[in-house]
C-alpha cells in the first residue's frame, strides 16, 4: 500500500513497481531509478491542475509544499479549542503586547509551544519559569513553517503544590536559613587569577565563550577543564565531584560553573542540593554562569559571585590588559607629574634661599642688629645723663640744706659756739661756774676766756 505521496508505509523509498501502481510511467523518460530523481516543471502550476485531495497525488503530481500547509492549516482552523494544563519551562513578554510559552507536561517529557497576544499577553507577563498554569486556546499553524502552537486567550494560576519550582523553592528557604546564602561566607575574587578551574559540558559553546573572552581580557591565563553533564540525573553528581576536584587543586585561583541557556527543567541539576552544599564547602572562589539573564538556580545563590552569561563571567573573573595597561600608564604618568612638581618646587626654594640679601649681601643682616646697638647706645647715654643730672641735683639740694643747717652758717650770722673746757657746748649758764675757761668759737677764730661771772636766766 502507498501512502498519499507514493511512498509505501513500510516507509521505505518507492520501487519501480509502487511507482507505476501510483500512475507514473517509467517509459516516458522523467525517472532515473538508478539515480532516483523525477524531473517535475520549473515553474509553479495553476491550482486547478493540482490534485484536490491527498490521495490523488502521485510522485510526478505531487503538492507544493505551500499547499499541503495550506490542507495542514484549514484542517486545525477546524480544530475545537481546549483548556490545557502544565508547568512553565520558557516565557517571552519582553515584547509589549505578546507572549511566548513553552508549556511542559507535568509528567511526561512532552512540550509544546503556547503564544497569545492582547490580553493574554499582559496575564502572562505576571508568570515566570516553574509556574504551574491552566491554559485556554485555540490550535494555531503558522504556515510559514508549518509549526503547529495553540493560540492562547486565557491564562490561570495553578496551586504551587508538587511543583519543581514549589519544590526547590522550599529548599531554598531551607538551605537559607542553615546560612549557606549568607553574605559573610562568600569569598573574593582574586583581581589577577593565573589559573582557572572551568565545569562546563563537553564541546560547549559555554567553554568556548569563556576561554576565548578570558584570552582575549587576560592572555597569561592557564585553564583546568574538567568537563560534566550539564543536565539529567548524572549531572548533579559530576559538577559536585568536577568542584571538589578543582578546589583541591592548589593552583586553580577561582572556580567557573558555566552552562548555556535552557529550560527550567534543563538547568534543575543546578539546583540540587548535594551541588549547592559543595560549592558551599568550596574553598577557592566560586563563580556560577548558568544559563542567561533571565534563568536562576540555587547554585546562583550560593556561589561567591553569580554571573549572567558565561561570557560576563569571562569579562568579571579577569581584568582588562588593556585597562591595565592604561591604569599602570595613568600611575607612571601621575608620579612623574608628583616627581617634577616636587623638584620644581626644590628647585625655586632653593633659588629663593640664594636670591635672599642676606646671601647676596651678607652684610645687610648686620644692619638691623647695628640699629640696634646704635639705638640702645643712645638710649644708655640719654639714660645715664638722666640719672647723673638726677645726682648731681640731689647732692645740690642736699648741699643746700647742709650748708643752711650748718653752725658755720650760725657763726657766719654773728653768732658764736661756746664750750666748755672739756669741749661740751655751753647753752645753759648754770653750767658755767665763775673761773671756768671756756671757749668761744667765732665766724672767724677762736677765744679762750675765763668766766667772771654766770648769771642763769629762768
Amino acid at each position: 500500500m502507498t501512502t498519499a505521496m507514493g511512498y509505501s508505509s513500510t516507509g521505505r523509498p518507492p520501487t519501480a513497481a509502487s511507482l507505476a501502481s501510483a500512475g507514473f510511467e517509467p517509459g516516458q523518460g522523467t525517472f532515473a531509478p538508478d539515480q532516483g530523481t523525477i524531473n517535475l516543471p520549473n515553474g509553479p502550476r495553476p491550482i486547478d491542475q493540482l490534485p484536490a485531495r491527498a490521495a490523488e497525488t502521485t510522485a510526478q503530481n505531487p503538492w507544493p509544499v505551500s499547499v499541503l500547509s495550506q490542507k495542514f492549516y484549514g484542517a486545525v482552523e477546524r480544530w475545537p479549542s481546549a483548556w490545557v494544563t502544565g508547568q512553565i519551562t520558557q516565557i517571552n513578554t519582553r515584547r509589549t503586547g505578546s507572549a511566548y510559552i513553552t508549556l511542559r507536561d507535568d509528567f511526561e517529557d512532552i512540550a509544546m509551544e503556547v503564544n497569545g497576544f492582547g490580553r493574554f499577553a499582559a496575564a502572562a507577563s505576571q508568570f515566570v519559569q516553574g509556574d504551574r498554569v491552566v491554559i485556554h486556546g485555540k490550535p494555531n499553524l503558522w504556515m510559514k513553517r508549518t509549526s503547529l502552537s495553540l493560540r492562547g486567550d486565557t491564562i490561570l494560576k495553578v496551586g504551587a503544590g508538587g511543583s519543581l519550582k514549589a519544590m526547590i523553592d522550599e529548599l531554598r528557604k531551607r538551605l537559607k536559613g542553615e546560612g549557606l546564602f549568607d553574605a559573610d561566607h562568600k569569598l573574593p575574587l582574586p583581581e589577577f587569577p593565573k589559573t582557572i578551574g572551568l565545569i562546563c559540558a563537553p564541546q560547549a559553546r559555554a567553554e568556548g565563550d569563556v576561554i576565548t573572552n578570558v584570552n582575549l581580557r587576560w592572555p597569561s591565563v592557564t585553564f583546568k577543564v574538567v568537563h560534566v553533564h550539564v543536565q539529567g540525573e548524572q549531572c548533579p553528581a559530576e559538577v559536585v565531584q568536577a568542584i571538589a576536584q578543582l578546589d583541591a587543586d592548589p593552583n586553580v585561583d577561582v572556580i567557573i560553573v558555566a552552562r548555556g541557556g535552557g529550560s527550567f527543567e534543563d538547568l534543575i541539576g543546578f539546583s540540587d542540593e548535594r551541588v549547592v552544599r559543595a560549592a558551599y564547602a568550596c574553598t577557592t572562589p566560586l563563580i556560577s554562569s548558568i544559563g542567561h539573564e533571565d534563568d536562576w538556580t540555587l547554585l546562583d545563590l550560593v556561589a561567591d559571585l553569580r554571573a549572567s552569561t558565561p561570557t560576563d563571567a569571562a569579562k568579571r573573573v579577569v581584568p582588562d590588559v588593556r585597562e591595565q595597561s592604561q591604569l599602570i600608564e595613568g600611575a607612571i604618568d601621575r608620579m612623574r607629574l608628583q616627581v617634577r612638581s616636587r623638584a620644581e618646587n626644590e628647585i625655586r626654594l632653593i633659588e629663593g634661599y640664594a636670591n635672599r640679601p642676606s646671601l647676596t649681601q651678607p652684610h645687610t643682616m648686620l644692619e638691623p642688629h647695628q640699629r640696634l646697638i646704635d639705638d640702645s647706645l643712645q638710649r644708655l647715654d640719654i639714660g645715664l645723663r638722666r640719672i647723673v643730672d638726677d645726682a648731681q641735683l640731689t647732692v645740690e639740694r642736699a648741699h643746700a640744706s647742709l650748708t643752711a643747717l650748718s653752725p658755720q652758717s650760725t657763726l657766719n650770722r654773728g653768732y658764736a659756739v661756746v664750750q666748755s673746757a672739756d669741749g661740751h657746748v655751753l647753752d645753759d649758764a648754770s653750767r658755767v661756774s665763775t673761773g671756768d675757761d671756756i671757749t668761744v668759737t667765732l665766724k672767724k677764730g677762736v677765744i679762750t676766756a675765763t668766766a667772771t661771772s654766770a648769771t642763769a636766766t629762768a
